[in-house]
């Protein structure tokens, strides 16, 4: 069942990604060489709650943490642990939060110390595709204009997208339908109103776009072992023009 926010609950998952947007700068901050998983996760828990929300991954499906936390060759869903983050490493950070009874869901790959440059330009396109993709979230197009965007970006530069996860609806419950995914084509699928309130989430390799889950039953891995990106915001269709509730600004604020 596709759930249309009214205003008043725009309203309230904007409030809830402010929280959030400026939970990833914080986080941001702390990516540094040395520090462990652990403690970006308990940064964000202690920052989440602190300004009234509750973090949206903890507890859900019975995961422990606050942070979906993927590092190098794992695309999404990693569990914090006690490693220390390395000069070279890529490191996704998938944050929710709950506040005021709506989710939001947002994510960012780093880059720790310094990488190849065909991990930051990775990382870049990535970037760049969450962007064309939500240059479709708007009134009157189709979910595989969206896919189509992301795809037929980031292929040119022989990556790999991801096909078995994908991007969401959210709102009351952190996944709602439909499902958005990062590949698609042109005029296909269901036909986008203005109200629905989306996660939009490229999940690109910088090889093949096969993957596999690890033992740990969470963490998802490229098969070739080679890195892999994320990048994910929330935000709402409308006629004309997206409107993006998450921001990378508090992120761009602290590395800078």
């Amino acid at each position: 069942m596709i759930i249309y926010k009214t205003e008043e609950e725009i309203e309230l998952i904007k409030q809830s990604a402010n929280i959030l947007s400026r939970v990833h700068g914080e986080i941001a901050r702390h990516v540094v060489e040395g520090v462990t998983t652990l403690k970006l996760d308990a940064v964000a828990e202690e920052f989440i709650r602190d300004n009234g929300g509750s973090p949206s991954f903890k507890g859900y499906n019975g995961f422990k943490h606050s942070l979906c936390i993927s590092l190098n060759s794992a695309v999404v869903h990693g569990i914090p642990g006690n490693y220390s983050l390395q000069s070279g490493d890529v490191v996704s950070i998938d944050c929710g939060v709950f506040f005021q009874g709506f989710h939001s869901d947002s994510a960012y790959t780093h880059a720790v110390g310094e990488v190849s440059p065909e991990v930051r330009d990775l990382l870049l396109h990535t970037k760049e595709s969450l962007y064309k993709g939500i240059e479709w979230a708007v009134a009157g197009a189709r979910i595989g204009d969206i896919g189509y965007a992301v795809q037929s970006h980031v292929e040119q530069f022989g990556y790999g997208v991801v096909r078995e996860l994908v991007g969401h609806g959210l709102g009351r419950n952190l996944h709602e339908s439909p499902e958005v995914p990062n590949y698609g084509k042109r005029g296909q699928g269901m036909k986008l109103q203005e109200g629905l309130v989306l996660a939009i989430e490229p999940m690109v390799n910088l090889g093949s776009r096969h993957v596999v889950q690890e033992e740990d039953g969470w963490t998802i891995r490229t098969r070739d072992k080679k890195p892999s990106a994320h990048f994910e915001h929330t935000v709402v269709v409308r006629k004309g023009k997206a409107e993006i509730l998450t921001t990378f600004d508090y992120i761009d604020n602290a590395l800078n």
